[in-house]
């Protein structure tokens, strides 16, 4: 025991509890001598603060007790142990709060009543469920009457804490000061120490990765926590843009910044090559809160470092935002420069091996997206290498074209290859050859092929590059066609090596789209606001329509008309349509609530499908044609458009296309109607797949009622059905096509139909 523990024991004298007999000191000396020895035998901070709280809440009679020691370095109390079902560390400002005044006066306080005072955080209470009625704290003094933290009874069991039981828990937490703030000294050390080896063992890890990505990222994730900072980023120099970049910042959500490197404080520091460590971010000219407006964080302290190589050469900086629990410390700075500098050769080395791969990469991606083959060949006259276009030419496995010869590559038919390959590499000139056909065992390509040395930056022969620029019928086809469709499209249909702009009936899937109430609109916006209104509209419809492997067929005048499954068949052209009609709806309300904003009226559209055959075909004129499809498949489409105006729907289906659907969608059955022109009936279902409560209140239960009024309408029994309907209509009172069956009900039961009914509606407009 040390010399302060070994000091005489601090028994509560006679002034401070008058009633305490002789007899009662004794066994409180006991008891504190008991603690004492307790409290020493644990070798751990946390078991010494489990112990103490454990003691003092049984002698005092209390509910809870907590211990709070102070952070000097961060001005925060904080406690290891609770009692009850709050158990995890807390940390609060030691100038807060009941035990924040005790902690800054050093004088003890009974609070009768927790809630009516002004000091009382309820904030812990409220998280926990706990309610505090009265709270005994005291400050934990060594003998030099040095204050460490403070201690806290929660609800006496029997009456209100006294004086008698404050002189005892202040003579108890003396008796353990010394050896908590010791514990805690050594606590501190070994932190300390953990910090140190962590520091090497991070820096070890860090130096070893070669990828920039993944380097800057553990960078500044070791950097965040090693500060105890909410986020951190990593700046790099671009020495071609004078810019600072950086691709990561931990807590930024991967966030691509890049601004001048003499712009901020990032700037400031990164030019003048010094730190800079800002307790108040706003309080500084340089710093500029736009990026804070822009992600909704906000930055109260700021450290930033130069990153400097092993040559002296400041290659970045490393900013450090927020430091929790208060500022940072010149500590943090010293750390932070020690770190920068470990990796700082790590940083180099990936940055030099990205630019090394990105110019790698840019190659590639540079020759894999060239339309002609291209095939590269060494002095050797072996394949390097070979795209993809060139593979698709030759059409043979990539690892029969790598590392084979020209003499076995282009054999037999394609034998005058081989001179012009051979007269390029003696004499070095480029030769050309015009519309040569190329044979391969599976096909024959029409091409120019140009075949051109390869010569290094040192004026060294490496070979030969052949280009292929295939000029065949696919090609002109695909020019051709890419007028009509998508180029994703396109591409399948060419590889279906078929006729496929002949006429011809085929099954198909047609989708109508129409902005309702146009005419107003227009008339409100004139010329100029209407065609810049249909432009933004239908760039995000005909998106929607690709997205879905769908082709545009034309524009009629605000409405659209969409085909799936042709010119190339899918097997799931129905689910396209849907999910494209879903798509165009949700697109149009992020627009709409654009539009809001801005104060401009809401676009609302009808969007009619069906499924069904049709003739598909080039229509028109040797001087002008129009690939589309025309017939009943597509009128039907076209009359369930607008009659999602008379059931007050957004998406209507014909029964072919719901009975087609391949995927599970929330729908309901609307009516079995005859169109206009037509003599059978058919059953109409509307898509509810886009609303959510709001925008259709118990959609479930709507549908369920309206399901069942449907039964009964179609039996005749119209009250019962008129009850179902205003059951759905109750549940949700915007839905139109409940309020439409009502007053169909109302009207039958007044003007019964004659002959037999079968529910059977019919269309008188188109």
């Amino acid at each position: 025991m040390s010399e302060e523990t070994s000091a005489e024991l601090p028994v509560p004298t006679a002034a401070d509890a008058p009633s305490l007999t002789t007899a009662k000191r004794l066994q409180q000396a006991e008891l504190l001598l008991d603690l004492s020895r307790k409290v020493s035998s644990f070798e751990t901070l946390d078991e010494m603060l489990a112990a103490l709280v454990e003691v003092t809440t049984w002698e005092l009679g209390a509910e809870r007790g907590t211990l709070f020691l102070n952070d000097p370095q961060t001005g925060e109390l904080y406690s290891r142990v609770a009692q009850g079902n709050f158990n995890r560390e807390i940390r609060l400002l030691n100038n807060t709060g009941i035990a924040g005044h005790v902690f800054q006066t050093g004088i003890g306080e009974i609070v009768n009543d927790a809630y009516e005072d002004p000091r009382f955080n309820r904030h812990v209470d409220e998280s926990t469920g706990f309610v505090t009625k009265n709270i005994l704290c005291v400050p934990i003094r060594t003998v030099k009457s040095e204050v460490i933290g403070v201690a806290q009874a929660l609800n006496k069991k029997q009456q209100n804490f006294t004086g008698e039981d404050q002189a005892l828990l202040e003579a108890m937490t003396m008796q353990a000061a010394v050896t908590l703030k010791n514990a805690q000294f050594v606590e501190h050390l070994k932190r300390h120490r953990a910090q140190e080896l962590r520091f090497l063992d991070v820096v070890a890890s860090l130096t070893s990765e070669i990828d920039l990505k993944v380097l800057l990222q553990n960078v500044m994730k070791e950097a965040t926590a090693m500060l105890n900072a909410e986020r951190s980023t990593l700046f790099l120099n671009n020495e071609k843009t004078n810019e600072l970049w950086s691709e990561v910042g931990e807590g930024l959500e991967n966030t691509r910044i890049c601004f001048p490197n003499n712009a901020g404080i990032a700037g400031a520091v990164f030019v003048s090559n010094q730190s800079v460590n800002i307790p108040h971010a706003y309080a500084d000219l340089r710093f500029n809160p736009a990026f804070d407006k822009k992600t909704g964080f906000f930055t109260r302290s700021i450290l930033c470092v130069p990153v400097v190589n092993k040559n002296g050469k400041t290659i970045g900086v490393t900013q450090v935002l927020n430091k929790r629990g208060g500022a940072f410390s010149e500590e943090d700075e010293s750390r932070l420069k020690a770190f920068t500098a470990q990796v700082s050769v790590a940083l180099e080395n990936a940055k030099l091996f990205k630019d090394v791969q990105n110019m790698k990469n840019y190659n590639e991606s540079m020759l894999e997206s060239m339309s002609n083959g291209v095939l590269t060949l060494n002095e050797e006259g072996s394949i390097v290498k070979c795209n993809s276009a060139a593979h698709r030419i030759i059409d043979k496995p990539l690892e029969e074209i790598i590392g084979c010869s020209a003499q076995n590559t282009f054999r037999g038919d394609n034998e005058f290859l081989l001179n012009k390959i051979t007269h390029v590499y003696g004499t070095g000139k480029t030769e050309t050859i015009m519309d040569a056909q190329l044979v391969f065992p599976k096909q024959t390509v029409s091409a120019n092929v140009t075949i051109q040395p390869l010569v290094g930056i040192d004026k060294k022969k490496l070979g030969v590059m052949i280009i292929i620029e295939d000029i065949t019928n696919e090609k002109r086809a695909k020019s051709t066609m890419a007028r009509y469709m998508d180029a994703g499209l396109v591409d399948s249909l060419l590889q279906e090596n078929e006729e496929i702009l002949g006429g011809k009936s085929v099954k198909t899937t047609v989708l109508f789209s129409d902005i309702r109430g146009f005419t107003t609109i227009a008339e409100q916006l004139g010329a100029q606001g209407t065609v810049k209104l249909l432009n933004e509209y239908f760039t995000l419809m005909v998106e929607c329509i690709h997205k879905q492997g769908g082709m545009l067929d034309k524009f009629i005048g605000d409405a659209l008309m969409a085909v799936f499954g042709v010119p190339v068949a899918q097997q799931d052209e129905a689910d396209r349509a849907v999910r494209t009609a879903l798509g165009m709806v949700c697109e149009l309300a992020l627009w709409n609530n654009a539009r809001q904003l801005n104060g401009l009226e809401h676009v609302k559209i009808g969007i009619g499908i069906n499924t069904g055959t049709v003739v598909t075909g080039n229509i028109g004129s040797p001087k002008r044609m129009d690939y589309t499809v025309i017939g009943d498949g597509v009128n039907l489409a076209a009359r369930l458009e607008s009659a999602c105006k008379e059931y007050g729907a957004e998406i209507l289906v014909s029964e072919s296309t719901f009975k087609a659907l391949k995927g599970t969608y929330r729908a309901r059955e609307v009516d079995r109607v005859i169109v206009k022109g037509k003599t059978e009936a058919i059953a109409v279902y509307e898509i509810l797949d886009h609303h959510d409560e709001e925008s259709f209140p118990n959609i479930t239960d709507v549908t369920s009622y309206f399901r069942e009024g449907i039964a009964e309408y179609r039996k005749g029994n119209w009250a019962k059905a008129n009850k179902l309907f205003g059951e759905a209509l109750r549940l949700n009172p915007n839905d139109r096509l409940s309020e439409k069956y009502i007053a169909r009900c109302d009207h039958l039961r007044h003007n019964p139909p004659t002959g037999e009914w079968d529910g059977v509606w019919t269309m008188e407009s188109k």
